[in-house]
């Protein structure tokens, strides 16, 4: 029940940080030794419908607003999802088999933080989320294929990729938010599929309490990055993951 709350709270936390929740639940049961129904694809599934519940919470009137008077952003996400769409159905099971490795991981870690403090240097943006073309949200959305590697970071790269395109920070971060909700929606039914298709009886315990904590945890980090990005830069998401970097390269040089 601990580790099934600590990964809870780690997935809603990491989900919307830049600092990549796929890379912090492969890595907390690998540096820990967690085993068990907390390191299946099954659980995984109960974090990240947690953190789509969240999302579905704190965007409810975005999404209101996008379906009755704002349908060409709504258009230019649905457009902007089909990248990261295709390429997660495509590439989940080598990504899930092959790439889900701590080396791989602290070296994205470094190379997107590099990007990210790049991105950070030019002049600041002014363009806000109703400003939004086709161009930026297509550009946006490419990046966020990327993000299928552990230690990129959905939120990290979208975001950056927002920056890029001329978005004001909270607005590049508003529009990776909604521009995730699909992604995350398809990716745990693509899993949920999977989960149907084996045998199993699972602690429903666990389950209930990844969910929760990832749902409350989710929700007040996204409100957090929201306001803290209005005034500050990702810097300080930037120096964590190369923290995070040189600890798995420690720990790999410790365990080897």
């Amino acid at each position: 029940m601990f580790e099934s709350l600590i990964l809870g709270i780690v997935q809603g936390l990491t989900e919307f940080f830049p600092i990549s929740s796929t890379a912090h639940l492969i890595l907390f049961p690998w540096f820990f030794g967690w085993k068990g129904e907390i390191d299946t694809l099954s659980f995984d599934v109960a974090l990240h419908a947690g953190t789509l519940l969240s999302l579905l919470v704190c965007f409810r009137r975005d999404w209101i607003d996008l379906i009755s008077k704002k349908q060409r952003l709504l258009v230019y996400i649905i457009l902007a999802s089909i990248p990261a769409g295709v390429t997660g159905f495509l590439l989940n099971d080598i990504v899930e088999n092959t790439l889900r490795n701590p080396l791989l991981i602290s070296v994205m870690l470094i190379v997107f933080g590099v990007v990210m403090l790049a991105a950070e240097k030019r002049p600041p943006s002014k363009k806000g989320f109703e400003t939004v073309r086709i161009g930026d949200a297509l550009f946006i959305g490419i990046a966020q294929a990327i993000a299928i590697i552990p230690g990129v970071s959905r939120s990290g790269i979208t975001i950056t990729a927002g920056l890029f395109a001329g978005l004001k920070r909270d607005a590049s971060a508003r529009f990776s938010f909604l521009l995730s909700t699909p992604i995350i929606a398809g990716a745990t039914l693509l899993h949920l599929k999977k989960l149907a298709e084996g045998n199993g009886i699972h602690d429903l315990r666990l389950f209930v309490t990844g969910f929760i904590a990832s749902f409350i945890t989710g929700y007040f980090a996204i409100k957090f990055l929201l306001s803290f990005l209005k005034r500050h830069p990702l810097n300080v998401f930037v120096y964590y993951r190369f923290l995070l970097a040189v600890v798995i390269i420690s720990g790999l040089w410790l365990k080897g």
